[in-house]
């Protein structure tokens, strides 16, 4: 009898593996899906965890590449994730955000309380509106009766209504024209100005008027155009007489203008300033290389950089084209009389509030808002056409 020279349990394992071997198993494979079996018990066992949790910390604990078990994380190229859909849950949304939702409530707040609940109230100018029908103008409002369309009529068939329409499209032209490019040409300005601490001066003083209030900046100018204002003083010093801006009907829409300058011209200076620190001085230095000068590097540069702000506001200024300023034009209507201080934000005061006829006044206000809208739409359209984003994408 002959002895193997090969142990047992070698033996029994060779033939094993060759059994195997002859059904057309791999053991490679078995191995291979045992190591399945390990990934997939792994997941499992971090199918309780946030899904953002189980993609940081795999199998093993460790921060993975792919999320928990390979590709059965699901947050592979998803960032955080829940389960096998890649979002992250309502529930974990609300947790994380929570300081920043809190912090947003009382605008939320505020927008709804002073701009979305009043227009409920243009109900009005359907109606013959009487608000002494009722101590609570709500119950007001319910009883009064309706008209349809009476009120709009009334509107359209007034002559000092298209009289307010012309002041008001002829203030908001000279505004684009003088007032809109004057912020963008001082930003400009002070953007060249090479040591901080006279560039952070300059915008300060020109930033100051913005918050000064329309009495104040009124007051200012009547004491330096008005007739016994600097100006006038000094030249009654030399001979001359009868010089009074304040009072002269032809150039108040160009003083109009010039004090709008004067008091908001440095906050569209921070607005462009702040686009212009987002430029790269790699891109100066390259054109400067190139042998570009200062006006090439501002014309190819500096100018497209604020193309997407300039079409923004200029948008945003359309809308306004209606409301070129109401407590600015008042404060001074009596000095020039209504020919030419009467826009539509002072006609519907007049018209409508001063003498209590709120749903003449409702009327001409919706007027006003629904081609404001009209003029921000087709602005924006614009916008788009010329490759920006305008207030909102397409």
């Amino acid at each position: 009898m002959s002895h193997s020279t090969v142990p047992r349990g070698r033996a029994q394992a060779k033939t094993q593996t060759n059994a195997k071997a002859k059904d057309g198993a791999d053991p490679s494979t078995e191995a291979s899906g045992a190591g399945s079996q390990t990934s997939a018990k792994s997941a499992a066992g971090l199918s309780g965890w946030p899904g953002w949790l189980a993609g940081r910390f795999g199998r093993s604990g460790k921060q993975g590449k792919s999320g928990a078990g390979g590709g059965s994380g699901g947050t592979s190229g998803k960032g955080r994730g829940d389960g096998l859909s890649g979002k992250v849950s309502l529930r974990i949304r609300l947790r994380r955000d929570r300081t920043l939702i809190l912090m947003t409530v009382p605008a939320i707040l505020l927008i709804l309380v002073f701009n979305y609940i009043p227009v409920f109230g243009n109900v009005v100018a359907f109606q013959d509106y009487d608000p002494y029908l009722s101590d609570n103008g709500f119950v007001a409002m319910l009883q009064s009766p309706w008209v349809g369309f009476e009120q709009f009529d009334r509107v359209f068939a007034d002559s000092e209504f298209w009289h307010a329409v012309q002041n008001t499209f002829v203030l908001f032209f000279l505004q684009l024209v003088l007032f809109f490019p004057i912020p963008i040409l001082l930003a400009l300005l002070i953007n060249s100005v090479l040591r901080p601490r006279v560039r952070a001066m300059a915008q300060a003083i020109m930033y100051l008027p913005h918050f000064f209030s329309w009495v104040l900046v009124v007051t200012v100018f009547q004491q330096i155009f008005g007739g016994a204002g600097v100006i006038a003083q000094t030249l009654a010093d030399h001979g001359s007489t009868g010089f009074d801006l304040m009072t002269d009907p032809e150039s108040f829409k160009y003083l109009v203008t010039l004090q709008s300058v004067w008091k908001d011209a440095g906050w569209g200076i921070i607005v462009f300033l702040a686009a212009l620190s987002s430029v790269s001085n790699d891109l100066y230095e390259a054109a400067a290389m190139d042998g570009a000068n200062r006006w090439r590097r501002m014309w190819h540069i500096t100018l497209p950089a604020l193309r997407p702000v300039i079409a923004l506001l200029l948008v945003l200024r359309v809308g306004d084209a209606l409301t070129v300023g109401f407590e600015q034009l008042l404060l001074q209507r009596q000095a020039v009389g209504p020919d030419a201080s009467e826009v539509l934000d002072t006609y519907v005061w007049w018209n409508g509030i001063r003498n209590q006829d709120f749903s003449y006044a409702a009327a001409a206000g919706l007027i006003k808002g629904i081609v404001g809208l009209t003029l921000v739409l087709v602005a924006n359209k614009v916008a788009h056409l010329m490759g920006e984003q305008g207030v909102y994408k397409k």
